[in-house]
């Protein structure tokens, strides 16, 4: 039987692949984004707006009278040192990244509980659950991404709902088209990092259908990242030395490019 699944940010990157992959096993997917005006190509969707998600709601509702699928992926890329990033990136990332998932869940939850059955699948990052340097607000929303979908599953289980978060590692997509930030340095690191990822956007879209058809509750789709967190759980020492290497590595970018950016 084919599920109805509305995936968030599905114009481009991993959203895109993500409906892709749905598609071509036979479910059906309302894609949605910012971006969108309405037409054919899917719902106008800005996460943040309380009107919108009613109006994903309501559609689904009268679309196809309920959704077994959720995907929170819509969101944004930033960060920055402890001292360059300013306290509006820290609020613009929780806002988009945190408070937007919060407003679907909220949104579909009473749906979901009124039929007694559906999954939220929720994409985090590696870096809710490994934390470099210069990432502090990504690392900390993404971790709290994660804290959201552990509550949601535990609290929402006896209604027959799961939860699922999805943690990648780098892999190429368009997220950094939303980065923002004070500090340049960090945006240089993470650029070259995604841009030369062997792994694509459907790669983690394979992986995170098969994590979902193993039930897995947190799914790490690709080995970079299952490798990252493997040193961090069996080789702490190592794995703080790994990091603050890479602390130290950013410092001297950014004194190489003349300053704190």
């Amino acid at each position: 039987m084919s599920a109805r699944v509305l995936v968030t940010g599905a114009a481009s990157g991993l959203g895109a692949a993500l409906s892709d992959a749905f598609e071509a096993r036979g479910d059906r997917v309302l894609r949605t984004d910012v971006s969108y005006d309405g037409s054919a190509d899917g719902l106008h969707l800005d996460i943040c707006s309380d009107e919108d998600w009613a109006a994903a709601l309501a559609h689904v509702e009268q679309t196809w009278g309920g959704l077994d699928v959720l995907v929170n992926n819509a969101g944004v890329a930033g960060g920055g040192r402890l001292d360059v990033a300013t306290l509006e990136e820290w609020q613009w990332i929780f806002d988009i990244n945190l408070f937007g998932m919060v407003r679907g869940i909220r949104a579909f939850t009473p749906l979901m509980k009124a039929q007694g059955s559906g999954r939220f699948v929720n994409v985090a990052s590696l870096a809710g659950l490994v934390h470099p340097a210069g990432m502090a607000s990504y690392n900390a929303v993404k971790a709290a991404v994660i804290a959201l979908t552990e509550t949601a599953g535990h609290e929402l289980a006896s209604h027959g709902i799961t939860a699922h978060a999805v943690c990648p590692g780098f892999f190429r997509t368009n997220l950094l088209d939303s980065m923002r930030g004070a500090d340049t340095a960090l945006g240089h690191v993470v650029g070259r990092l995604v841009t030369e990822s062997p792994i694509s956007a459907e790669d983690i879209a394979a992986a995170v259908l098969a994590g979902l058809d193993a039930g897995e509750e947190l799914i790490v789709p690709d080995e970079p990242a299952r490798g990252a967190v493997e040193l961090k759980r069996t080789d702490r020492a190592s794995y703080d030395a790994v990091m603050r290497a890479q602390a130290r590595s950013l410092d001297k970018l950014a004194d190489s490019a003349g300053g704190e950016a």
